[in-house]
């Protein structure tokens, strides 16, 4: 009797490559021919015997389909249509601010690039991030202080810009020393800012300002106001709050 012993070990290397090939081999031959019994068995049938695969026609709905949202409940519809209707309105006992900004309640792409420090760098950074248009109101009220609000509307096929837009704006105003600042009620991240400190100028009288920015969707609002005097905090609040409520 003899026996045949299989013997493995760091000198004797086992020949493992040849048995998994005829392994896989005979897995793929299995297959192919399940599937090629599959077709016969099929073939064979007759054709009543196997299921329809077309159903009866489903009935259609009739009469008008729903009603269009109207601009109360669509938030589109009225940041698409006219800009300017959204900004506040100007105050009965205002004034007119004095100086001119826009044409009438627009400002274009170089009109916004020039209320920047820099308005050559800022028409190409406006450009790249996809400037809609803007619109603008400012008035005077009492003998000092002026007002100035601003709705900037972005395309945002790629990116939150307007988000991006007022992020900076935060960053610059929180930057300036003898700042207080607030967080707009109903805004998320809105900010509203007073800065204590004056801008001095060699014959001018000195300016206080206060300045709030925040946005929804496509849309950044800013509001500007300087005076004489310090800028009280319920002023650049109250003026905040109610031109966020209106977009």
């Amino acid at each position: 009797m003899s026996v045949s012993v299989s013997v493995s070990g760091p000198g004797v290397p086992r020949r493992r490559g040849r048995t998994t090939v005829l392994i896989a081999v005979a897995a793929v031959l299995g297959v192919v021919a399940g599937t090629c019994t599959g077709y016969l068995v099929q073939a064979d049938r007759a054709p009543d015997a196997l299921p329809s695969l077309s159903q009866a026609a489903l009935p259609q709905a009739k009469g008008d389909g729903p009603e269009p949202l109207s601009a109360a409940q669509d938030r589109r519809i009225r940041t698409d249509g006219d800009l300017r209707k959204l900004l506040l309105k100007k105050p009965v006992e205002a004034r007119d601010a004095g100086y001119a900004i826009g044409a009438d309640g627009w400002l274009d792409l170089a009109g916004y690039a020039e209320t920047y420090d820099k308005p050559a760098g800022a028409f190409g950074d406006l450009v790249a991030g996809e400037f809609r248009r803007a619109a603008v109101v400012n008035w005077r009220e009492g003998s000092s202080l002026f007002v100035e609000i601003r709705l900037v509307q972005f395309r945002q096929d790629d990116e939150l810009v307007a988000a991006d837009d007022a992020g900076d704006a935060y960053y610059w105003a929180g930057k300036k020393p003898h700042t207080d600042s607030w967080p707009i009620p109903g805004t998320g991240d809105g900010m509203a800012y007073v800065h204590n400190s004056p801008d001095r100028k060699a014959g001018y009288t000195d300016v206080y300002n206060g300045e709030a920015h925040a946005w929804r969707g496509d849309i950044e609002m800013q509001v500007w106001v300087s005076s004489a005097k310090p800028v009280p905090k319920k002023k650049i609040m109250d003026l905040a709050t109610r031109q966020m409520e209106r977009l």
